[in-house]
């Protein structure tokens, strides 16, 4: 499954779609080094996916960015965007 960082403007409008439970050194291994957070998250993923979904991943209200297995968000704009994820970190998982 292919994918590319994407900006902050492409997720303009995205929500909430679903969770995955990961720890954050499993979702570097796959996706890279996250963006710093916002206003209610320390950190954030960014992902254009090949079908051209997008996909944010990212903690909520959290004071320090988790490390252990966290029940990380995702956000879409539709529940192709927590396929894609979840499709990834599987594909990472068989490797």
């Amino acid at each position: 499954m292919k994918f590319t960082q994407a900006d902050w403007q492409s997720v303009n409008g995205s929500s909430l779609q679903g969770y995955v439970t990961a720890t954050y050194a499993e979702l570097v291994e796959v996706f890279g080094e996250p963006e710093h957070g916002g206003d209610k998250t320390t950190v954030e993923w960014i992902l254009s996916f090949e079908d051209d979904t997008l996909a944010t991943i990212y903690d909520w209200k959290e004071y320090e960015t988790p490390v252990g297995r966290y029940r990380w968000h995702i956000g879409g704009r539709s529940t192709s965007a927590v396929d894609r994820v979840t499709e990834a970190l599987r594909q990472r998982a068989k490797a």
